[in-house]
C-alpha cells in the first residue's frame, strides 16, 4: 500500500517567501538603454524562482514564478500582458533548471539545467513577445511603427519586428539567464541550508 507523500510546511512556508522576494526584485527592474530600448528593463527576479527550483524540486520554482507575478500584476502597467510574458519566460527557465539539476545533484548538474533553462527561455521569447506582448502593446498603448522605431535608434538597419526581437530580445533574455545563474551560484548554498532545513 502506497502512502501519501505529504507537501512540507517548510517548503510551503519558503515558496510564500521566496514569490515575496522575487516581486520585489521585479519591482527593483531597470533599464539597459546602450543595449535594448528603455521600455525592456533587466531585473534579477528569477534568482529565488531557481533557488526554490534546486532546493526544492521545478514545480516549487515554477510556483515561485507565479507568486510573483500574481504580486505584481496588482500594480501591472501592461494590463497583465507583461506579467502573462513574464512567468511562461520564468516557468520556461526554471523548470528545466530544476529537472536536470534533480537528475545530476552536482555543480555540473546545476550548471547544465541552468544554461538549458536560459537557452529555452531566450528561444521562447521570440514567438512569445511576437505573438502575444507586442501586438497587445501595438493594439492598446504604442503604435508598432513607433515600437520598431526604438529598435532602430539603437541599429538603424532593423526594420521588422522580427529583426528587433532576434537580435535584441532573445540576445537579451539570454543575457538574464546567465546573470541569474552566476548568482544563483553565489548564494545558492548558505540559502538551500534555511530553505530545506539541515535535516533535509
Amino acid at each position: 500500500m502506497k502512502t501519501r507523500k505529504t507537501v512540507s510546511p517548510r517548503a510551503i512556508a519558503a515558496t510564500a517567501m521566496m514569490g515575496a522576494a522575487s516581486a520585489v526584485l521585479m519591482l527593483l527592474s531597470f533599464p539597459m538603454p546602450f543595449l535594448i530600448p528603455g521600455f525592456i528593463k533587466m531585473d534579477f527576479s528569477e534568482l529565488p524562482a531557481l533557488i526554490a527550483s534546486f532546493a526544492l524540486g521545478p514545480w516549487w520554482g515554477v510556483l515561485v514564478c507565479l507568486l510573483k507575478n500574481l504580486i505584481n500584476v496588482t500594480m501591472t502597467t501592461t494590463g497583465g500582458v507583461g506579467e502573462l510574458a513574464n512567468f511562461l519566460l520564468g516557468a520556461a527557465f526554471v523548470l528545466p533548471a530544476g529537472y536536470l539539476y534533480r537528475l545530476k545533484k552536482n555543480r555540473s548538474g546545476a550548471l547544465l539545467g541552468s544554461v538549458a533553462g536560459a537557452v529555452a527561455s531566450a528561444a521562447l521569447s521570440f514567438p512569445i513577445n511576437l505573438f502575444i506582448t507586442y501586438p497587445f502593446y501595438a493594439a492598446t498603448m504604442i503604435p508598432m511603427e513607433t515600437i520598431v522605431g526604438m529598435y532602430s535608434a539603437l541599429l538603424p538597419s532593423v526594420d521588422t519586428l522580427e529583426e528587433c526581437l532576434l537580435i535584441f530580445n532573445l540576445p537579451f533574455t539570454l543575457l538574464k539567464g546567465v546573470i541569474v545563474t552566476g548568482l544563483t551560484f553565489l548564494v545558492y548554498k548558505p540559502l538551500s541550508v534555511l530553505i530545506k532545513g539541515k535535516g533535509d
